[in-house]
């Protein structure tokens, strides 16, 4: 994990940022009971503890002996409302176009969650940067709980985290409002390691907004090193210049790492001209998100619209539920297996990942 309070200038992250995510982050197993748990007798126990209990004894008893797929995963109608109490036989799970069988079902409101927070700082932002601020730091308000952590990362011609895991609203409120506009230039004195190796500083080509690289250090080198619900919002117009990885780079470090992105796109319309002409950075920004579970909310530069689109991400990361299931393919080749969850009825929308990576287990 990154030092607190560490800036990490993407271009002098080489020791950082490894290559191979041989972490099973795709594979994590849900969380197990508290130790500390107090213990009740049993005149006053009820029937659904009871039951809880039992379950959550036989996925602790699944997680020592087999790797499991953990799915978050929200459910909608076709106006895009949350669909709440569903049950394990609402859904069928798919891998690969194979059935499996789901091992573990559960609605989770209350497990703990880590946050990234990643605030564009680049020039494109100038008029609409105050407004992220103080708007992200009410949500943070909101949504973090004692149990929860969250960090907060700025991107522009370098990648800065500016506050690493805390559930101390002050301090993120504090890294929040340490970000700002940078447009300057930068030495050219060696990249970060991609999937292929290290990767080169060109000489030639702006810098200008390190998006995608910002996305897979974020996912490789902070979050794949966390476990149970991860998620990243994305407050940013989308536009990437001079990010030495691509936008396909990004998309499978969140995958590995088991990370929902959000993208709350925010654009300054009259910064790319008149009518937002040159304006394209939602084409990625739904890749992105399409594949890892997360969406895409368009606020141009309303702060009532970005209120909203926190209050949206808010409800949904808190109306969760998680499949878990045994993968039918147990070798852990590497491979890029694709998963479909279908619900009962079939109406219903699933908003949840592509798939993950089956990567070897590390060996500690």
């Amino acid at each position: 994990m990154l030092m607190p309070r560490l800036h990490c200038k993407l271009n002098c992250t080489a020791m950082a940022l490894v290559v191979g995510l041989s972490m099973v982050a795709a594979a994590q197993t849900p969380p197990a009971p508290a130790s500390n748990a107090p213990s009740s007798n049993a005149s006053s126990s009820t029937a659904s503890s009871s039951n809880d209990q039992s379950q959550d004894q036989s996925v602790e008893t699944l997680k020592v002996n087999v790797e499991i797929v953990q799915l978050f995963f929200n459910v909608k109608d076709k106006h895009g409302a949350l669909i709440p109490s569903l049950t394990k036989d609402n859904f069928d799970v798919f891998e690969d176009g194979k059935a499996q069988t789901i091992k573990y079902f559960k609605a989770e409101s209350d497990l703990p969650l880590t946050l990234g927070i990643l605030i564009d700082s680049s020039g494109s932002q100038q008029r609409v940067l105050d407004m992220e601020k103080e708007v992200g730091a009410s949500f943070l308000e909101n949504i973090i709980r004692p149990k929860d952590e969250a960090f907060v990362l700025s991107f522009d011609v370098d990648v800065d985290l500016l506050q690493d895991f805390t559930n101390s609203i002050s301090r993120l409120r504090h890294a929040l409002y340490e970000a700002k506009i940078n447009t300057g230039g930068v030495g050219c004195s060696g990249g970060p390691i991609g999937p292929q190796g290290p990767i080169p500083c060109s000489s030639s080509g702006p810098r200008g907004t390190l998006l995608y690289d910002a996305v897979y250090l974020a996912s490789h080198d902070v979050l794949s090193h966390e476990v149970g619900r991860k998620a990243m919002i994305l407050l940013t117009d989308g536009e990437d210049q001079g990010s030495r990885l691509k936008i396909k780079d990004a998309i499978e470090a969140a995958q590995k790492a088991d990370a929902i992105c959000y993208v709350i796109l925010i654009a300054d319309r009259g910064f790319y001209g008149f009518g937002g002409f040159g304006y394209s950075g939602d084409t990625e920004m739904k890749k992105l998100t399409q594949e890892t579970g997360g969406r895409v909310i368009d606020v141009g530069n309303k702060p009532d619209k970005l209120r909203k689109a926190f209050d949206e991400i808010s409800n949904e990361l808190r109306s969760q539920y998680n499949i878990g299931y045994t993968p039918t393919n147990t070798a852990r080749d590497g491979s890029f297996r694709k998963v479909e969850i279908k619900s009962k009825p079939a109406e219903y929308k699933i908003q949840a990942r592509s798939g993950y990576y089956a990567t070897a287990k590390r060996e500690d």
